[in-house]
């Protein structure tokens, strides 16, 4: 696959809001922000520092009118999610965005913001386990897999997922070498301690435990989608339980 020659600069940027899970940005950001010839662009709407949604504090570098036409736009997910989804300033931004970007990158919940931009109709697409029964509203094709890329659309599942697929977008814009040496950098070679990571995987009081710990936001969420789904004109057929 072909990719952009490293004479050309890349223009990379990643919204960042109140209540995100922070890892869906900085672990994009590790990778990302060694790409050769490039500039990380930390986004919001003011000049603010915003916590993340356990406490830790990050601060954009520009607000959204002084971000420069991007050639990949990263939106993470979290809690914090459920702010945006009606969000015209944030919507019109990643609409605008998309238009010209090489790529858009969702990490996690990310996916159903951009889904609420329009951007995942006919679109091949993953987000985390507890929020992918409401992809099919926002008209995407869920697809059950860590990383998938679909035209310009690249998603990554859960929040660590961000690290594969930013790799993989490292790949696309720089080459399979420049991602490979960004891997070794910083050392990824994961050895979970335990098969818990997915549902398929978790021990069933385990993964009650989580959907217990996760069903208020879902729900939440799941009435959002379903009042997108209406204003995107998407219907839905989804019987699914969480």
């Amino acid at each position: 696959m072909s990719h952009i020659s490293e004479e050309i600069h890349l223009h990379i940027g990643a919204i960042i809001f109140p209540s995100l899970d922070q890892t869906d940005f900085t672990a994009p950001f590790e990778v990302l922000s060694r790409l050769p010839n490039s500039t990380f662009h930390i986004l919001w709407k003011e000049k603010m520092p915003v916590k993340d949604v356990k406490g830790l504090i990050l601060t954009p570098e520009k607000t959204l009118f002084e971000s420069p036409p991007l050639d990949l736009l990263l939106v993470p997910g979290g809690y914090g999610q459920e702010a945006l989804m009606e969000d015209e300033t944030i919507l019109s931004f990643i609409q605008e965005q998309a238009v010209n970007a090489k790529y858009v990158f969702s990490v996690c919940t990310g996916a159903l913001i951009c889904g609420a931009a329009g951007l995942l109709k006919g679109i091949r697409t993953t987000t985390h386990w507890s929020a992918f029964h409401l992809l099919e509203y926002f008209g995407a094709i869920p697809v059950d897999e860590r990383v998938v890329i679909d035209g310009k659309f690249v998603s990554a599942a859960g929040v660590t997922a961000g690290i594969d697929g930013a790799l993989r977008v490292a790949a696309l814009l720089r080459g399979d070498r420049v991602a490979q040496e960004i891997q070794l950098q910083i050392q990824y070679a994961p050895e979970p301690p335990f098969n818990s990571g997915t549902p398929a995987s978790a021990p069933p009081e385990i993964l009650e435990a989580a959907r217990a710990a996760s069903r208020e936001i879902t729900e939440a969420r799941l009435t959002t989608a379903k009042r997108i789904a209406t204003r995107l004109g998407v219907s839905s057929s989804s019987s699914h339980k969480f």
